[in-house]
């Protein structure tokens, strides 16, 4: 198939990978923009996963005030240069996991960042939500599993469904941008407050 230079320049508009690239892409999936989108994507996050051992000094903290001030969000999001935090995906992405902190209550950025404590409580309550059940004890810790699967993705902020795209989880979505920009990319911290709260 013939790929026009207009083809070429559409899928660049999209993705932000060089002309080059684009028309490779484009050649690789025969023309079809969505598989070309797709390869790029991988391309681009298996690049930027090459360089997860690279300092993440640069990026931006972004605050977020919800509800005439009765509820509000810190994030820091960290990247590698200077020239990628002041970018439009890189600020638009900051300030949108703001807002679902702000939506989602989460505990913390990974697993490792939930207090024990916590973890603890809440498998001591599925064990035996499961017991209730009357199941035999092997069945009762795959039981438990499940819950606490469950439960990660309500509290672990990159486990979460995204609230501005409930198909894809925040890593799903910060995969997206490190793919595009290229760079090694983190949430590195958050606070929410919320008038009256803990």
């Amino acid at each position: 198939m013939e790929i026009s230079a207009g083809m070429v320049r559409d899928l660049r508009e999209k993705t932000g990978a060089g002309m080059m690239d684009c028309k490779k892409a484009l050649q690789d999936t025969a023309g079809d923009m969505d598989k070309a989108l797709d390869l790029l994507r991988q391309k681009g996050l298996a690049k930027a996963m090459k360089r997860a051992g690279r300092e993440a000094t640069e990026g931006m903290v972004h605050a977020y005030i919800h509800g005439a001030g009765r509820m509000g969000v810190l994030v820091e999001v960290n990247c590698e240069t200077d020239f990628a935090a002041k970018s439009d995906d890189f600020v638009e992405f900051t300030k949108n996991i703001a807002m679902h902190i702000a939506a989602s209550s989460p505990l913390g950025v990974e697993r490792e960042h939930i207090p024990q404590d916590v973890i603890e409580r809440e498998k001591a309550i599925c064990m035996a939500q499961a017991r209730e059940s009357g199941k035999p004890e092997n069945i009762l810790e795959k039981m438990v599993e499940g819950k606490m699967r469950k439960f990660y993705e309500e509290v672990v902020l990159l486990e979460q469904k995204y609230v501005k795209d409930p198909e894809k989880t925040v890593q799903d979505y910060l995969n997206e941008l490190i793919a595009k920009i290229g760079e090694k990319i983190f949430i590195r911290r958050f606070t929410r407050y919320q008038l009256g709260g803990e």
